[in-house]
């Protein structure tokens, strides 16, 4: 973290202190900030100046209170100072441009069948085709440094264990290739659903120019691409004011993590705006999660996301989102939202319910979920392919996905020579978004 930002969240986090009566966290921070070499606020000052007199031999105690009552004026001061800046936030967010908005909508060939089903059967080739090119040069690189005889072993090992999601068990992705099947086989489409998530936030005029987001099971760090790519894409509609995006990611192996950097810096880095992101990486397994003794700044984060990471057993779903209830209470600033995407069939799975065309019981369903979570539902998007909340069966998705859905036309060579893959992979969408708040 860079001094500049770390003062101000130490400056944030001692104001925070003040207001709960905490006096010895309190101290603690203005030593901190006493010992980076920042100048102190006003409000810092009047505390420092209370604590030197408490503390003097020849106290006095009408100084003392008058001191007090200063401080606690300056505190009342700053509150209504944060109020009428809550108040301009408008200014600080990326407006909805309908140009922009008709074009994601004709190039994505988006449909609203009702109020929370939205069908995709395209997408922006100017970004996705040039990025899914880059994925394919940067993973062939990769491979070309393996022995043939150790590529093929260590790809099935990875394959292994990323498969085990069909038999209904979690992946433990902790092989060396692990990262690199999962780009071949998830990256693009998670990226894919992603990006249509930040648009429809985007849409809902919720997009700072200045956003801090923490990545839960962040993985390579998909969040990220995505709203980088959707930013690529505003490019010959507007200009766009200068985005700063402080993006934490929390994630158990550190090679998704360097994977993940490595390639963003040799694509995203590359462009001629690049997205102006400050990466902090947290290495740490969710399942031991300690709110003390994590690193993580509270009540910091515009965005909290849970991207694909909610679990097939029901012991580890309830001790995950336990813990992502504990991260959301304490690491979501108070007007801060959390972004969630999961699947279809998980979703329902958990709940023992079958999706059918019933707005009403799909909405139970989210609502449910998002109790558990201590959340409540601001709006939710079910994004689907086919246009149709009753599944397919295999054969006809497969048709229809030929058909009318966004090839991966340079990725699919790669999983048919790797991965024995027989058909052409499609860009398909059968995600959840819900955007919800602390209850």
């Amino acid at each position: 973290m860079s001094n500049a930002i770390a003062n101000w969240w130490r400056s944030q986090q001692f104001k925070s202190a003040l207001k709960r009566g905490n006096t010895q966290v309190a101290i603690k921070l203005l030593q901190e900030i006493k010992k980076s070499g920042a100048k102190f606020s006003w409000l810092e000052k009047l505390f420092r100046d209370k604590l030197q007199l408490e503390n003097s031999s020849q106290q006095d105690k009408r100084e003392v209170a008058n001191l007090s009552f200063k401080l606690t004026e300056a505190l009342q001061q700053q509150e209504n100072l944060n109020e009428v800046a809550f108040d301009k936030q408008d200014s600080f967010i990326l407006k909805p441009e309908a140009e922009f908005i008709n074009f994601i909508s004709k190039a994505f060939k988006l449909i609203e069948h009702d109020v929370t089903k939205l069908q995709s059967t395209g997408l922006d080739e100017r970004i996705f085709d040039d990025f899914e090119a880059r994925l394919v040069e940067y993973i062939k690189e990769e491979f070309s440094r393996i022995p043939d005889n150790k590529l093929k072993i260590k790809i099935e090992h990875a394959l292994e264990d990323i498969y085990s999601l069909k038999n209904g068990q979690d992946p433990d992705y902790r092989f060396s290739l692990t990262p690199h099947v999962y780009f071949m086989k998830y990256f693009l489409e998670n990226v894919y659903c992603v990006y249509l998530a930040w648009f429809l936030i985007y849409k809902a005029g919720l997009l700072p120019t200045k956003i801090n987001i923490l990545d839960i099971a962040a993985g390579p760090g998909t969040v990220a691409y995505g709203l980088a790519l959707f930013l690529q894409s505003t490019s010959g509609f507007f200009d766009i004011p200068q985005m700063h995006i402080s993006y934490y990611s929390l994630e158990k192996q550190d090679a998704f993590q360097f994977r993940g950097l490595q390639f963003w810096r040799r694509y995203i880095e590359s462009r001629k705006t690049p997205v102006n992101a400050y990466f902090r990486f947290v290495t740490d397994d969710i399942f031991t999660w300690n709110t003390e003794s994590s690193n993580i700044p509270k009540e910091f984060f515009d965005f909290i996301t849970v991207s694909h990471c909610f679990f097939n057993t029901s012991v580890k779903s309830l001790q995950a989102n336990n813990i992502y209830k504990e991260i959301f209470a304490t690491r979501l600033k108070p007007q801060g939202y959390v972004l969630l995407v999961i699947q279809d069939k998980k979703l329902f799975k958990a709940y023992d319910a079958y999706q059918v065309e019933d707005q009403k019981q799909e909405k139970k369903v989210v609502n449910k979920f998002l109790a558990e979570l201590g959340l409540e539902l601001v709006w939710y998007k079910y994004l689907t392919s086919t246009g149709s909340r009753t599944p397919y069966s295999a054969v006809e998705f497969a048709k229809f996905a030929q058909a009318n859905l966004p090839k991966q036309l340079y990725m699919s060579s790669m999983i048919q020579k790797y991965l024995g893959q027989k058909y052409q992979s499609c860009y398909t969408l059968d995600d959840y978004v819900i955007l919800a708040k602390k209850s």
